[in-house]
Parts: structure tokens; C-alpha cells; sequence
């Protein structure tokens, strides 16, 4: 049995099922029995707040949102807070109003979350994380506000350029190959694990991390016990501590049993 004070876990693909849009009864009973266990529970995901409606009725003390930009308690207490600069932002919508080639956004803000425009690309992946479309609204919308992602419907062979010239200030965390969550620098959900675990007063060494995605990877490097999903991405398997069954096979029950964490 190791000694796990700390669980994180991201949602689309570990927690949730991409197939229903639920989470396992096998996962909520082992989330349920950490809580019991005085082992805190945090989600730790890409999506911002007004996009994270499918928890149902999982226990957890707080949450690591827009990979790591925004924690806080399940009371509301805010953690740690990292927008994007606004020359960063600046630039993306000067790009857009002078270019026809311009990408869809979905502006993540403190106040606000709208899409900059609608295409397949957009409408494929709501349906995918069953989300509703956003309100369309200009780039320039984004000015006055305090953004903290801008979702950047780009694939990744633009990718390279549009970080250089208009977001150098940001970093690309690409778990889709539609779009990519385009966060401040020095913001990862690993750094909003350190945060958390600050708050709580709990040591790394006594952290788990469950994830499936190419934005989980700073995450499961970092704790000690980092859990690769089954139907994880390749890369994500090969620095992960363990191998678990997949979403919908049981695999964080799985995980937690075999570690002695439930029993």
C-alpha cells in the first residue's frame, strides 16, 4: 500500500466516458471511499468552470481548471489564478481582423466564455465532449477582459507559427488534433498541483495523478504515482508509473485496488 494523501484527476477520458458522458459507479463508489479515507480528491482538467457540468454526483474537495490557470476549493476559494497577457490576446485579434485565414476561438474569460466563429471543427468536438455551442462574439470582444485560455481551433502544422507570432507568451497544450488549449507560460496542471498542495499542506511524494491526454503529461510526470488510462495516448503510457484499465472498463477502480488506496 503506498501512502496517498492526494488524488488528482482529470475528466474527459479518465473520469468521464467519452462513449456515455458519465462516470463509471465503480469510479464514483472508489472517489467516494478516498473521501472517506481522508484522502483528498481534485479534479485537475483542460475544461474552464462553465464547461464542467458532468460530475454528477462525484465528491471532491476542488478543482485544477483551464490546465492549471484557475484552482480553487469546492467552497469557491481561489488557489492560484494565471491569465493570459493581454499583448498576447492583442495580437490574436489584431490577426483576426485582417486575416481570412483566421482560426476559430473559443475566448475563455473570468466573465465570459464565447467562440469567435462556428465551423465543423468546433461543432464536432462540443458534440464529442457533449457541450453546447458558444455565443459568437468578435476577438476584439476578448480586450477588455481577463482571459484565461484561448481554445485555438488550428491544426498542428500551423501550430508552430501561430505560438511564435502571436501567443509567444503562452503555451500550446494539444490533446485533440483539432485544436489545442493555449494557456500563460508557466502554467500546467503540475504547477497547479504544487499550488494545491501548498494549500493543503501535503507533500508531493504523497500525490497520485490519473490522465488519458497529451495535456496530462506534465502532470503524470510530475507526481509520483502517475496513472495512464488504457485508452490513453501512446506518449502519456510511456512516462506513466502504471498502465490502468481503461474509462469504461473500471480502469481508476482498477488502479486504486491495485495500490490499496479502496478496497
Amino acid at each position: 500500500m503506498c501512502s496517498i494523501k492526494a488524488v488528482f484527476f482529470d475528466i474527459d477520458g479518465t473520469l468521464v466516458s467519452f462513449k456515455t458522458h458519465s462516470i463509471p459507479e465503480s469510479t464514483l463508489q472508489a472517489v467516494a471511499e478516498l473521501r472517506q479515507k481522508s484522502i483528498k480528491v481534485y479534479i485537475a482538467t483542460g475544461r474552464p468552470l462553465p464547461f464542467i457540468d458532468n460530475l454528477g454526483s462525484l465528491e471532491y474537495d476542488g478543482m485544477i481548471t483551464v490546465t492549471g490557470a484557475h484552482c480553487f476549493t469546492r467552497e469557491g476559494q481561489v488557489i492560484y489564478h494565471h491569465p493570459i497577457s493581454s499583448d498576447n490576446v492583442s495580437r490574436v485579434a489584431q490577426y483576426h481582423e485582417v486575416h481570412c485565414d483566421a482560426y476559430p476561438i473559443m475566448v475563455v474569460a473570468e466573465d465570459d466564455l464565447f467562440a469567435t466563429s462556428l465551423n465543423a471543427d468546433v461543432r464536432d468536438v462540443m458534440q464529442l465532449l457533449d457541450i453546447p455551442l458558444p455565443s459568437v462574439k468578435p476577438m476584439s470582444h476578448a480586450l477588455d477582459k481577463t482571459v484565461l485560455q484561448l481554445i485555438s481551433f488550428f491544426r498542428s502544422d500551423r501550430e508552430d507559427y501561430f505560438m511564435r507570432h502571436l501567443m509567444p507568451d503562452c503555451v500550446s497544450m494539444r490533446w485533440h488534433p483539432y485544436f489545442t488549449d493555449v494557456i500563460a507560460k508557466g502554467v500546467s496542471k503540475s504547477v497547479g498541483i504544487d499550488r494545491v498542495l501548498e494549500y493543503e499542506s501535503i507533500r508531493l511524494e504523497e500525490t497520485m495523478a490519473f490522465g488519458d491526454g497529451g495535456n496530462d503529461m506534465a502532470m503524470i510526470k510530475h507526481v509520483p504515482y502517475g496513472i495512464a488510462m488504457g485508452n490513453a495516448c501512446d506518449e502519456l503510457k510511456a512516462v506513466a508509473c502504471h498502465v490502468t484499465s481503461d474509462v469504461d472498463h473500471d480502469g481508476i477502480a482498477v488502479a486504486l485496488r491495485r495500490y490499496g488506496l479502496i478496497g
